[in-house]
């Protein structure tokens, strides 16, 4: 019992710090995401001593992993799923997954390759780093999207391609880590093992994720009890996920499917605007403290991670990651028409790269060979996507007119 409340106290202190940066940050108009990054980076380099028993209990791979993961991925996907409304999706449907799927997967097999032949690491090192880095992590560049009124259409775009593309790099990350091996040993027969398993994670975590956001809006329809609704939006989000994990499915993708049919088609049959205005104000609440502990864990993992004399082949793999990404979402969308190049731009330099890359690559067992270049590498991306990437978008944004701002200031 004293081990659990000191647990606690651990959390409740690193929470106090982060609320003290969030509301710092909002004061100044600056994206909070960020803001915490930076701090936890400082309190990582530093030595503070009411701090230091949080920040080791928190920063420990198991917990980081299993607190990200397990817990706080289905309340962001969910909350997530639930502001999206689908006709908005279904309406830029295309891009959307032309990125998710198309860009994914090329993004994955480009920094697979190179950093194969370029970086030379080992095949299954680089092929589980590649598929770290083909999820986007959007939720600084939306916060700072939505400040500056970008057009909802591109919030929609690249909210949509992190949705589904969260889902598609955990099933590659898992086919990466796992299983390539032994197919690359199978010739022909193992890559088709290896596709086999590819879409039964995923038309697996579909069909479970639909199931189940029609079964919880049909039974949304017999109450009007906006506390209950609540509970149950809870018992959907992590029931899909751990429902389709014990399945061996993907469990981002079924959290994904039924959040978006709850909250398009069972907010339609079976939610009143009271409900609406709730569950929203919930799941709001929720999601800020589970960013507010995300990014600050992510700035203290720094002193999990020995950096020493990889400088240039962190430099190269930022480089690689980049312009793989550059090649895959212009790739993509090439043959979409009437899909605007200063939205390409910012689509492009607004995939970020974020926890959940750090959580994956925290679960990989320590008897992986090649487990400590896979931490190096993932971390330093990260934090160059979100403090290099995160703090320059704003700029490039105002610079090409994407934003209300930059338009109101055009018209005086």
């Amino acid at each position: 019992m004293h081990e659990f409340n000191e647990t606690f106290i651990q959390l409740l202190i690193l929470l106090a710090v982060s609320m003290v940066v969030i509301a710092i940050a909002k004061k100044l108009n600056q994206p909070y995401s960020i803001a915490l990054v930076i701090v936890g980076l400082l309190l990582g380099i530093t030595q503070i001593p009411m701090l230091e028993d949080a920040e080791a209990y928190i920063t420990q791979s198991h917990v980081f992993q299993a607190i990200i993961i397990s817990l706080f991925l289905p309340i962001l996907l969910g909350d997530a799923t639930l502001k999206l409304p689908f006709s908005h999706l279904r309406e830029h449907s295309k891009p959307v997954l032309a990125l998710a799927f198309g860009g994914t997967l090329l993004t994955f097999l480009i920094i697979a390759l190179s950093a194969y032949y370029l970086l030379g690491l080992p095949l299954i090192v680089a092929f589980t780093f590649a598929s770290l880095m083909s999820a986007t992590d959007p939720i600084s560049v939306i916060s700072i999207f939505k400040s500056l009124g970008v057009p909802k259409s591109v919030v929609t775009v690249i909210e949509g391609e992190s949705l589904f593309n969260d889902g598609i790099a955990v099933v590659l990350f898992q086919i990466s880590s796992v299983y390539l091996l032994s197919y690359l040993e199978m010739g022909w027969a193992g890559i088709g093992s290896g596709l086999w398993l590819f879409v039964k994670f995923t038309l697996g975590g579909i069909a479970i994720g639909a199931i189940l956001g029609y079964l919880f809006s049909q039974i949304i329809r017999i109450y009007d009890d906006y506390p209950l609704e609540i509970a149950f939006s809870m018992l959907l989000f992590f029931g899909s996920f751990f429902i389709a994990e014990h399945f061996h499915v993907s469990g981002v993708i079924a959290v994904v499917v039924g959040g978006l049919i709850f909250g398009s088609y069972g907010a339609k049959v079976g939610m009143s605007e009271r409900t609406q205005m709730n569950i929203h104000s919930f799941w709001d609440v929720i999601t800020l403290v589970a960013n507010s502990l995300i990014f600050l864990m992510i700035g203290l993992e720094i002193k999990e991670i020995d950096f020493s004399d990889k400088w240039f082949i962190i430099g190269a793999a930022i480089l690689i990651v980049l312009i793989s990404r550059t090649l895959a979402l212009y790739a993509s969308v090439a043959l979409l028409r009437n899909f605007p190049g200063s939205w390409k731009a910012v689509l492009n330099w607004g995939g970020l790269k974020g926890s959940l890359s750090i959580a994956l690559a925290l679960s990989i067992p320590s008897s992986f060979e090649g487990r400590d270049d896979v931490l190096v590498l993932t971390f330093s991306v990260v934090l160059f996507s979100l403090l290099v990437q995160g703090l320059t978008i704003k700029p490039l944004v105002l610079r090409l007119g994407l934003s209300e701002k930059s338009k109101n200031n055009a018209l005086e």
